[in-house]
């Protein structure tokens, strides 16, 4: 006799997607789902420690997960592969989130040194929660090193 373990669809949906290599975000346990031709999409599946006392999201959880999947979008875009910073945000709260949230986030319009986006985060029942904006600019990355301490340079001369 074996025993088959099954997942609910929570635990399911929560283990989508890839973890984002940052500490506060993996902290968070944000998933992304998707990063291509400057759109993202990240997913949340909230914890009592996401929420505030009347244990609905935290505004600065649902802040953090516009911001991200925004960053993605504009990142997923670029073409020299560079990071980016925010300079500017603005995000509406329509109503209070809970569950597992998903946010689809694009890039409407990319500049040589700036990307402007949107975003929308969905509860799982489909309605959308908030909406934002955001801008971002372009920066180039950091030279990375390698095991040996030494500096990786691209074939094409840039450095990562």
């Amino acid at each position: 006799m074996t025993n088959k373990v099954t997942l609910n669809p929570a635990t399911q949906l929560a283990n989508l997607g890839e973890e984002l290599n940052v500490p506060f975000l993996k902290l968070l346990g944000v998933r992304c789902l998707s990063a291509e031709m400057g759109k993202g999409e990240i997913l949340l599946a909230l914890k009592p420690e996401h929420t505030n006392t009347w244990d609905v999201a935290h505004g600065g959880v649902l802040l953090t997960l516009m911001d991200v999947a925004m960053a993605v979008a504009a990142r997923s875009g670029d073409p020299d592969d560079r990071s980016v910073v925010t300079v500017e945000m603005k995000n509406n709260f329509m109503q209070a989130a809970n569950g597992i949230l998903r946010v689809k986030a694009d890039t409407v319009r990319r500049t040589a040194t700036m990307a402007f986006c949107e975003a929308k985060l969905y509860n799982d029942q489909g309605e959308i929660c908030c909406m934002a904006t955001g801008t971002f600019q372009y920066l180039k990355r950091l030279a990375t090193k390698n095991a040996d301490g030494e500096r990786v340079i691209k074939p094409d001369g840039r450095q990562r």
